[in-house]
Formats: structure tokens, sequence, C-alpha cells
């Protein structure tokens, strides 16, 4: 996929406000309807919810899988974008905790698009380092700021730990999810 599908126009040009609207407005419908339906529904529905034509969608993502590399971008993005406004809203250990609550609520949301990120397709091979490239400097910072205030120990690779968060997540059951984390977050203070 062309990043220019989701960027600002080459050559210093700003995305008109109708166009970033409709843009905004088919990702927005397209994570939705992926997330209930899966990342095979179909393309109308996607875009009688977004409320623009065929057209606009095949202009911006000529492929599907165009779309849906796009939507899980959007959705990493947002959801690595949180850790600094929770870094900034409460205290360290319990900005790191928020930020797991976060994460596997994303990663449980997601569970239509696994199909589509495991099928070989080399549409998405670039999916699993951008994931990577965004999440782990989000988490890091989280758990330095939580060590630096003796609320954790400080010899945790983030990567290890998002490892674990996905391993634990039951998009079935939630409230099993929290629990999970609770028990991470207590095995994370051991030896702080």
């Amino acid at each position: 996929m062309s990043d220019r599908t989701t960027e600002e126009p080459a050559a210093g040009r700003r995305m008109r406000p109708d166009v970033r609207r409709s843009l905004d407005a088919l990702l927005g419908a397209a994570a939705e309807i992926f997330e209930t339906e899966g990342v095979d529904a179909p393309i109308r529905r996607i875009t009688a919810k977004a409320g623009v034509g065929a057209g606009t969608l095949y202009r911006h993502f000529p492929q599907r899988s165009d779309l849906i590399t796009a939507v899980f971008r959007k959705e990493v993005d947002a959801a690595a974008d949180a850790a600094p406004a929770l870094a900034a809203e409460h205290e360290p250990l319990e900005a790191l905790r928020a930020w797991l609550h976060r994460f596997t609520r994303f990663i449980a949301a997601k569970q239509g698009l696994k199909a589509a990120l495991h099928s070989g397709d080399s549409a998405y091979e670039s999916l699993p380092g951008y994931f990577r490239d965004r999440f782990v400097p989000a988490l890091t910072q989280l758990l330095d700021a939580a060590a630096a205030a003796g609320d954790i120990r400080s010899d945790i690779p983030p990567y290890d730990l998002l490892q674990a968060l996905s391993s634990i997540i039951d998009p079935d059951d939630p409230a099993y999810t929290r629990r999970m984390i609770e028990l991470l977050v207590d095995g994370l203070r051991y030896r702080a």
C-alpha cells in the first residue's frame, strides 16, 4: 500500500478539509464495520455508513487491503498516542495500568483483522513492524516513568510485555482480561 492514501499530499500541499472529512469518515466506518462484520464486509455498507460514494473509497483505497491497512494503522496510532496523554493525566503506575487496559481493548477489538493480517498477503507485511515501531516506544515511556518512580522493576523488556499482553486477551471475557492485567501489574511491581 502506498502511504499516500493516509498522508498529506506531496509538495507541501494540504489536504482539502472536505477530502480529509471523507477520508476520516471512511476509515471510521470501515473500523466499525470490520469490528462487527469482519474485513470481508461489503464495501457498499462501508460507503453508506461513511456517507460517501464508492468512487471516493476506491480513489483513496484501490484495493481492500489498502483500506484494511489504513484502518489498522490509524487504530495503532490512536492507541500508541494515548500513552503520552495518559502519562500527563495520571501518576506513572496508573498511567501504565490505564494504557495496558487500552492496549488489550485494542487487540481484542482487532480480532476480526487477525485473519487478514496472517493471510500471507504481501500488502500486510509491513504491519507487524509498524505495530512494534509504534507500541514499543509508547510502552517504554510508561515503563521508564513507573520504574523511575519506584513503582515497578526496571528490567522489563517492553516487547516481551506486549507479547504477554497479547496472549492473555480473551475477547469474549473482558473481565478475565482485566484480572490478568492486574496480575501482570503485580508481577511488574515485584522487586520494585
